[in-house]
């Protein structure tokens, strides 16, 4: 059985900066609630692809880059004792 992938927002959350000011302004103009974008970086929920099309377009992000701020998944540095 495979864990579910955790991926790494930080781009994108500087993106969003960048470009909307604030996580809030980003979820209106996708049509989305902040709640939503809250559980999506908190890893409680995806981004569907109508929510990366239009992030995409709004953040002006282009196609070949939706990889690296949708889908980078999260590195973790084995524990030791």
């Amino acid at each position: 059985m495979f864990a579910e992938p955790k991926y790494d927002y930080s781009k994108l959350r500087g993106r969003i900066k960048e470009k909307c000011g604030t996580e809030g302004t980003f979820a209106r103009e996708i049509r989305r609630s902040h709640n939503y974008l809250t559980n999506v970086f908190q890893g409680k929920s995806y981004f569907s692809q109508k929510d990366i099309d239009r992030g995409s377009e709004v953040l002006g992000i282009i196609p070949n880059e939706i990889g690296v701020y949708f889908f980078t998944k999260e590195v973790h540095k084995n524990e030791t004792k």
